[in-house]
Formats: C-alpha cells, sequence, structure tokens
C-alpha cells in the first residue's frame, strides 16, 4: 500500500467520526451554520494532519500529537485565537467520542494554546454616536438600516440575535423585544423611544418588501430574511456617509451599548443580563475599558499624572 493509499484511507476512517458529530451538533445540539462550520474546518484540518501521520482512528491520537499540530499551526501563522478554537473543538469533540464510547479519553484535555493577548473591545464616542443615529433616513433600505443601528444600540444585541428576529418577537407597546441568544437562550431587551420611533418607521415600509408569509422582522430587497453579511455591508456605507470618523460594525456597536451603560450606572450584574453573558466574567472586560477611559482622563488632567507634558515642578520642597 503507498502512502497516499494509506493516506486516503486513514482520512475517510477519520472524516466519518467527523461526520457523525457534525450531524449530532446540527440535530441534537441545534448548534448554528456558523458554528457547525468552524467546528468542520477545525476537525477536518486536525485529520488531515493525522491521517498524514499515518493515524487512522481518532482513538490514536495521543496528546502529543495534539500538541504537535498546534505547535505546528503555530508555526505556519496561526493566530492565539486560531488555535484556542482548534484546542477547543477538538475537546468537544472527544467529549462526544467518550459519551458514545468511541473513545476512552480526551488527548486534548489539558491541552492549552498559546494565550492571545488580552485587547480591549473597540466603542465610539456617544456625541459620534449621536450625530450618526440622529441623521435622517431617505429611501426605504436607509428606513430599514436606521431601524437596525437605533436597535443595536438602544439593546446591545448581537448581530445573529438581530438577523434572526421575527414580527412577533417585537412588543414596542411594552418597550421591548424577545431575541434568541447564545446557546438557545432566550431574553428580554429594552426598546428605548427612538429605536421604538425608528421601529416603527421601518413597520410602515416593510410590507412593501416583504414577501408573502415572510416573518423576519427585517428584511432585504428581495423580501427574505436579511443576511448577517448585508448588515454589516449596510452599516458600514451609512457609516461612511455620516462621517463617522472610525470603522462600524455591529458589534463595536454592542460594546458601546455595553460601556455607556456600565459606565452610567456601574451595574456590572444588570449588564450581564442586557447582553445575555452567562458568565460575568465575560461582561467584566467592560470594567477594564471603563478603567482604560478614567485612566487616559487622569493622565489628561491630573497634575501630578506621570503621562503629562508638563514641565515637572522643581523647588524640591514637599508639602
Amino acid at each position: 500500500m503507498t502512502k497516499d493509499t494509506r493516506y486516503d484511507a486513514a482520512r475517510a476512517a477519520l472524516e466519518a467520526d467527523i461526520d457523525d458529530y457534525l450531524a449530532h451538533l446540527a440535530h441534537v445540539r441545534r448548534a448554528s451554520t456558523h458554528t457547525i462550520d468552524g467546528y468542520a474546518r477545525d476537525l477536518a484540518m486536525a485529520a488531515d494532519y493525522f491521517a498524514d501521520r499515518g493515524i487512522a482512528a481518532w482513538p490514536r491520537v495521543a496528546t502529543a500529537d495534539v500538541r504537535e499540530l498546534l505547535a505546528a499551526r503555530h508555526r505556519s501563522g496561526a493566530k492565539p485565537t486560531s488555535l484556542a478554537r482548534l484546542a477547543s473543538a477538538l475537546r468537544s469533540f472527544y467529549l462526544w467520542q467518550m459519551r458514545q464510547g468511541r473513545a476512552e479519553s480526551n488527548p486534548a484535555a489539558d491541552v492549552r494554546p498559546p494565550k492571545k493577548p488580552a485587547q480591549l473591545p473597540e466603542t465610539i464616542d456617544v456625541d459620534d454616536l449621536a450625530r450618526m443615529l440622529d441623521a435622517t433616513p431617505g429611501d426605504t433600505l436607509e428606513i430599514r438600516d436606521h431601524a437596525l443601528l437605533e436597535l443595536f444600540y438602544t439593546a446591545g444585541i448581537r448581530l445573529a440575535e438581530a438577523v434572526g428576529l421575527d414580527l412577533g418577537d417585537l412588543d414596542l407597546a411594552a418597550g421591548e423585544a424577545r431575541v434568541l441568544g447564545k446557546g438557545n437562550r432566550q431574553r428580554s431587551v429594552p426598546v428605548g423611544r427612538r429605536a421604538a420611533a425608528a421601529l416603527q418607521n421601518w413597520l410602515a415600509e416593510r410590507p412593501g418588501l416583504a414577501a408573502e408569509n415572510e416573518t423576519a422582522l427585517f428584511v432585504s430587497q428581495r423580501g427574505t430574511r436579511l443576511s448577517r453579511s448585508s448588515v454589516a455591508r449596510r452599516m458600514e456605507r451609512w457609516a461612511i456617509a455620516q462621517g463617522l470618523p472610525v470603522h462600524l460594525h455591529p458589534h463595536k456597536l454592542r460594546h458601546s451599548f455595553a460601556t455607556h451603560m456600565l459606565e452610567s450606572s456601574a451595574d456590572l450584574r444588570a449588564v450581564q443580563e442586557l447582553l445575555g453573558h452567562a458568565n460575568i466574567a465575560t461582561t467584566q472586560i467592560y470594567t477594564h475599558l471603563d478603567f482604560a477611559h478614567l485612566a487616559r482622563v487622569y493622565d489628561a488632567a491630573h497634575p501630578r499624572a506621570t503621562n503629562r507634558g508638563d514641565t515637572a515642578d522643581t523647588e524640591g520642597t514637599d508639602a
């Protein structure tokens, strides 16, 4: 048997288990298409690597093999986030294998990829946001886009949550919307006065675009549910037209919502609930962001701040 033949046989054997796992994610876990596609890419990459080394069954993979895979990916230039996702995909896959009786141990359990450098989420200045949102929309599509922008900022929802909204999820009389978040967790989010007015304007225009029996709140020119990529493109177009000085994407509005809420209220638990975070540790990054803002203010204003460019006191006396 040639090396290519051995590789093909090993790859096919490894792929069979991957296909079963992806079916489990889709039909039992009801994971999103985005999540399933990510697992498919990462596990296919791992299968390629292991098959090339003559490993034809997942139980034969050792912890050292997983570490070597991550090291090889790191040498090829993969980012820490990609390595973390790959390790997580393998850990989850092996947990399923063990539950199915297909593997006795999880070789990825104790493997930790290089840590990614801590990065604070980018936000938009309140005044810049106000100028952008106060612009008057022109045509029907701009009325829809304006309603989306207001909703993102009033409720801090994710992109997938916004495009997944149906008409029945919106209750303007109560000032709230019902969204389906990560892990199929449902929550209610507030809809502020300005967002409600923008949504009312869109609901008046929507029948002219929506296809018959379409339930989506936000629809495209074709009358069907608006896609995530379309939202991102239209949002950037709006920002450029209004002269926003920074790049705009849906998650930046979510970050801005969380930061501005925390700066005003200092209620971390409330912000956690509004964002739909299962773990408050995820929300705590915004406390670091708030401190970074305060530190900049301090450096700019305090007479004893070390970062100020003012001339130091040279008299040498102590109070």
